[in-house]
């Protein structure tokens, strides 16, 4: 893990307007994630993970604060800059794996390659969907795979264009505990190869304590735990 820093959060806060007034989400969030380092994001449905995540990734805006994604501030960039960004220095793994159901295995781990300009995209993909074991199933669609197949394919699309920093929701949500066992695996090994500082936001305590540190969000309010007590899992629970 290097000492630079990859994200960098200043008092973020989040509201929304709604019909009762001002909804406060986030709550003055400060965060300080090392370049290559893993994170996971834990807490009850509503405390506002989500919402933190997609601001990590410059998905949206926030009320006030600051965050800066390897070195660039968000606050500078309009919609366009962001949208730069993000293919030039981020991925993503999402619970509903995301894949295109048009497009089979191969297409699907090519798409953000092409996209990003990638030389060789074709033979990029091959090699990833290989490394994750599904070397057989290139031009299979989606909807022909398991979902611990469709994740896989989920997990070489996210690091093909070799992104700096790599947000992942409930990467094991819809999986079941064998898949979910597999996709953990995988997904930590590839991190670990590619020095991707990877952000986890996660109900498995498993795939939580796999990381470097943990931390809980809650009313709004983001603290580090290192989640041993049976107190804090019946809360995540």
């Amino acid at each position: 893990m290097s000492n630079k820093s990859a994200i960098v959060v200043n008092s973020l806060v989040k509201s929304v307007a709604t019909q009762e007034g001002l909804l406060s989400i986030l709550n003055g969030i400060d965060l300080d994630v090392k370049q290559g380092e893993s994170i996971a994001i834990l807490g009850p449905s509503g405390s506002g993970k989500s919402t933190l995540l997609g601001l990590l990734a410059a998905l949206d805006t926030p009320t006030s604060g600051d965050i800066h994604l390897d070195g660039v501030s968000l606050k500078g960039l309009d919609e366009e800059g962001k949208a730069a960004l993000r293919k030039e220095k981020v991925s993503f793994i999402f619970q509903s794996f995301m894949l295109v159901d048009t497009l089979n295995a191969l297409e699907n781990v090519m798409l953000p390659a092409e996209l990003a300009g990638i030389k060789d995209a074709r033979e990029k993909a091959k090699k990833m969907l290989d490394r994750v074991g599904l070397s057989h199933r290139l031009s299979h669609l989606p909807h022909q795979l398991s979902g611990g197949e469709q994740q896989r394919v989920a997990i070489a699309r996210a690091f093909i264009s070799e992104p700096k920093v790599l947000f992942a929701d409930e990467p094991t949500g819809n999986l079941d505990a064998a898949n979910s066992d597999k996709i953990t695996q995988m997904l930590f090994s590839m991190n670990q190869e590619s020095h991707t500082t990877l952000v986890l936001v996660t109900h498995d305590l498993i795939l939580a304590n796999l990381c470097e540190r943990q931390f809980m969000m809650e009313n709004g309010v983001l603290s580090e735990s290192r989640l041993q007590s049976a107190h804090v899992i019946d809360e995540v629970k």
